[in-house]
């Protein structure tokens, strides 16, 4: 691990400092248990070597150059995805050297910021317009550089991308002649697929997108379109298009902490799936127990996202976390078991949002503070 990036102030603007116990980290804070977090780096690393595929880390989970740096030096990630430009610019400035932007570009201004980018980085960002193909292109040469193009194509999430096949095939062929691009593959990303519980319901979803691409990249190869890249596969689902044989680079993200609603997905058996474990927290001190029964906490929706629902309280046996509030949260604590002051550790519903609503995170290793990592590109929405 990296130890020696530090954030440059302590007090108020760090919860933490290198070397104090847990128990006296400002609350509430982002924490990473390391030994877990290398272990789910350790787990996936593992898996792409195993299944001769690519790892293209999807930074929107952490937004941070220190974890993006750990997983290409030690988690075979050959770059980072993010989606947002500013997102990219942050973790360039920081060091990361290739980078796809796994989204639209269409503003001018973000597509030339998008071209500055590529003097120093390789870069690639997914398009789905023909019309977006020729401003990028305009860019890119005006830049003196090549910009990567994954054509994206809509495998079923109903979000962006062009229609499999022919669709697919024009927009790679104008990309392909254009001066300034290099048609590099496929952005074919099943992202509703990547949070349904039930294993047959997954796989019957990523089983119609490996069709749609089959379709694709047989039509590709016939126009003499060598497709590099097939592009997707979220934490939810890689194990499966590991076995098409056609996606060569995955974009997992969240395998690298996991989150309360992606632990309640369940493996074929209809048991949880285990590959990875919770390696994000945030953790909350309990700042009243006036009422038998319950006690509350300094975390409330400031301190988290709310989109998939309440966090769930880790190794406190009986205590639920139930209601929250902007600044608090109510635990039911039926045993009174907690009293004031004490740390009760969290696992967020969705580690993306709850993430990009911290300045640090605060890495712990056997009790103690190891490291303190800024959120590099956290407020990087643009």
């Amino acid at each position: 691990m990296e130890r020696d990036r530090i954030a440059p102030v302590v007090g108020l603007d760090v919860p933490a400092e290198v070397g104090m116990p847990v128990e006296e980290i400002a609350t509430p804070a982002l924490i990473i248990e390391l030994d877990q977090f290398e272990k789910n780096v350790k787990t996936l690393r593992d898996f792409i070597e195993t299944h001769g595929v690519r790892l293209r880390a999807h930074a929107k989970t952490h937004k941070s150059a220190d974890v993006a740096r750990y997983q290409m030096s030690q988690g075979g990630a050959c770059g980072v995805c993010c989606q947002k430009v500013s997102e990219a610019q942050a973790l360039v400035s920081a060091g990361i050297d290739d980078v796809l932007v796994s989204n639209q570009v269409v503003d001018k201004r973000q597509i030339g910021h998008l071209a500055e980018m590529a003097k120093s980085a390789r870069v690639m960002v997914c398009v789905d317009d023909a019309g977006n193909v020729d401003e990028l292109a305009q860019a890119a040469q005006a830049a003196g550089v090549e910009i990567g193009c994954l054509v994206e194509i809509d495998v079923g999430a109903g979000r962006c991308g062009v229609q499999p096949g022919r669709e697919a095939a024009v927009l790679a062929g104008r990309i392909a002649q254009a001066r300034g691009l290099k048609f590099a593959g496929l952005q074919a990303y099943q992202g509703s697929a990547q949070h349904k519980a039930e294993f047959e319901t997954r796989k019957a979803l990523i089983g119609e997108a490996v069709q749609m691409v089959r379709e694709t990249v047989d039509l590709l190869e016939a126009e003499g379109l060598g497709c590099e890249i097939v592009a997707g596969a979220g934490t939810g689902t890689f194990a499966l298009e590991a076995q098409s044989g056609l996606y060569n680079e995955f974009q997992c993200g969240s395998y690298v902490f996991m989150d309360a609603d992606y632990q309640r997905l369940l493996d074929k058996d209809g048991e949880p799936v285990s590959m990875f474990g919770n390696s994000l927290f945030i953790v909350t001190s309990v700042m009243s127990k006036t009422r038998r029964g319950f006690a509350v906490c300094d975390a409330g929706l400031k301190a988290q996202s709310a989109d998939s629902g309440l966090p769930r309280v880790h190794g406190r046996d009986g205590v639920t976390y139930i209601k929250w509030s902007d600044e608090h949260g109510v635990l039911e604590d039926p045993g009174d078991t907690l009293k004031l002051g004490d740390k009760v550790w969290l696992v967020p519903g969705h580690c993306d949002p709850t993430c990009n609503l911290y300045d640090t995170y605060v890495g712990v290793r056997d009790g103690k503070v190891e490291c303190l990592w800024p959120v590099t590109a956290r407020g990087r929405v643009f």
